[in-house]
């Protein structure tokens, strides 16, 4: 985010000596991209914050996957994934469960009712999609507070914990890149700011608070423990660890820069629409390496006076895609059983489109009360273990009428 931000205190020159009160240092922290080529914001610690105490194995979730072989489309029920009142018992971090994903991205979903432990992703940025519930994620920037309808975007490194707020079940679908997450280029001018075509600009962005800083006196005896998630040699090159550190994370007193955590709501994106129908890139939000997010939103539809308003069949040979049903009525998808909180999976290579009659139903439609979020991956997608676990077994044979 090109975005200059300063919060908190800060010297007036940077890398020269910031101290505090008692005339004590403060650590400053270069939190960077891509080599000292990028993006970055300096951070100004009371302690160290190299120190780490001991560490051990964080045993993660299941991070395995199997091929889409043979390939077919198909139907996941996410919210079968946690029945009952199960969601009590996880957090939005170590309960996760793997839906889809490969080499670039990994789409993950988790129902929470308990915070997370501290957690920063060493791999890549993650775009967290907030389904329902609300709650704070508690940051070394800031805290932000999240809720329906939201997208967290957490730099890479970044430490931080999700705290559910309220009686209701926490619903996030938790997008994690192996790279960076940004706006689409094309919506920026080359000096980073939003262009007046762009769906959503600088306004619609929420920052975090000033730096919440944590007195850590009783642990610095216990000490505080850190889940770091990284390359290593788990499932899909992924390995998990746990750092014990002397002092708490949060203990920065200022920063400044141009990279940190923000949330955008999705009823903030204002939807292009056309007198035909309009493309999926379209409707872009973000991008990664090898991957698009978009979302789809209630809006008004086309108006040429013989448009067919819901998409016409397409094979995007060079996707995955990939689409989850968070609100309102998806007209393509009647009839199919498909509902909130369902995921389509369309691999490449399958000509995919409206269910049989929604075609015919669409003519005429000036507006569609739809929402659902978007993710085409540039590689094949493998199937998770959450995504196996609810997978219909069925969506496949709806354009025939069934199985034969």
């Amino acid at each position: 985010m090109a975005h200059y931000q300063q919060r908190g205190h800060i010297p007036p020159k940077r890398h020269t000596q910031h101290r505090d009160g008692e005339g004590n240092l403060y650590y400053e922290e270069l939190m960077g991209e891509e080599g000292f080529s990028s993006d970055s914001s300096l951070l100004y610690h009371r302690h160290i914050p190299s120190a780490v105490k001991d560490v051990r194995i964080w045993e993660l979730p299941d991070h395995g996957a199997t091929p889409n072989h043979p390939l077919r489309p198909m139907h996941l029920g996410l919210h079968d994934l946690f029945p009952d009142e199960e969601w009590k018992h996880h957090d939005a971090v170590t309960g996760r469960r793997l839906v889809l994903g490969n080499g670039d991205v990994r789409l993950h979903y988790a129902v929470a009712g308990e915070t997370s432990p501290l957690y920063r992703n060493a791999i890549g940025d993650e775009c967290v999609y907030v389904e329902s519930g609300t709650g704070v994620v508690e940051t070394v920037f800031g805290h932000l507070m999240v809720g329906e309808g939201d997208y967290v975007v957490i730099p890479r490194a970044t430490t931080h914990r999700w705290v559910p707020v309220g009686d209701a079940p926490l619903r996030v679908y938790a997008i994690e890149a192996n790279s960076h997450i940004a706006p689409p280029k094309r919506y920026l001018s080359r000096f980073g700011q939003f262009l007046e075509h762009a769906p959503y600009c600088e306004r619609d962005l929420r920052l975090p608070t000033d730096p919440q800083t944590v007195d850590a006196t009783e642990a610095e005896t216990q000490g505080v423990e850190v889940f770091i998630k990284h390359r290593g040699p788990g499932a899909g090159g992924i390995a998990g660890s746990v750092h014990l550190l002397p002092h708490h994370p949060f203990d920065v007193v200022g920063w400044d820069g141009c990279l940190y955590p923000y949330v955008f709501n999705i009823a903030d994106y204002m939807p292009i629409t056309g007198k035909v129908h309009q493309p999926p890139p379209a409707h872009q939000v973000f991008e990664g390496n090898n991957f698009v997010i978009c979302n789809f939103v209630p809006r008004k539809v086309d108006y040429h006076e013989l448009a067919v308003p819901v998409p016409y069949y397409h094979s995007n040979v060079d996707s995955d895609e990939v689409m989850f049903y968070v609100g309102g009525d998806y007209e393509a998808r009647k009839g199919s059983g498909i509902g909130i909180g369902s995921i389509t999976l369309h691999p490449g290579g399958h000509a995919h489109g409206p269910q049989p009659g929604a075609m015919e139903r669409s003519l005429g439609a000036e507006f569609f009360d739809e929402l659902a979020v978007m993710v085409d991956t540039f590689r094949p997608l493998e199937v998770g273990e959450a995504g196996a676990a609810v997978d219909d077994g069925k969506y496949a044979w709806t354009w025939a009428g069934g199985r034969k």
